[in-house]
């Protein structure tokens, strides 16, 4: 039963493992109760003028959060959001977090409560199937099993 998580399920989801298809809906339901809550409460009950970039990063959260529906619905189809979310967040944490950190100014700054947040990072990148984002995207190969 166990060795079944981490063989690939041919038929169903192009030889991604269980594990993988498991996790990533993990993922999502993670993106749309956490990440939803707070956007779109901050949204919805919103007082006064917005910063328009303050207004804009909430409505772009918002918006992945709720994809996060469909990803729980079509994990595999949905990879696109996980590539997005990983990638919107080590570019944050390497261009923003780190040179704080390296500088020891993250301790106390407005950017470390975030940085914590986007530490999380580590769930996504190890429920993604890589050879099957691999296989995939850059390559534009047809689905086969792994």
């Amino acid at each position: 039963m166990i060795k079944s998580l981490f063989t690939g399920n041919a038929a169903r989801y192009d030889g991604i493992a269980p594990i993988n298809i498991y996790l990533m809906r993990l993922i999502y339901g993670l993106m749309l109760v956490f990440l939803g809550k707070d956007s779109w409460t901050t949204l919805l009950t919103h007082q006064g003028d917005w910063a328009p970039f303050d207004a804009l990063a909430w409505s772009v959260w918002a918006a992945f959060a709720s994809f996060g529906l469909l990803g729980i619905l079509q994990p595999v189809r949905m990879l696109p959001i996980l590539l997005l979310e990983i990638l919107y967040k080590i570019i944050w944490l390497v261009v923003v977090a780190y040179p704080l950190w390296a500088h020891d100014r993250l301790t106390g700054s407005p950017a470390e409560g975030m940085t914590f947040a986007f530490a999380w990072v580590l769930l996504p990148i190890v429920a993604v199937p890589w050879r099957y984002v691999v296989r995939t995207f850059p390559l534009g190969r047809a689905s086969t099993a792994a």
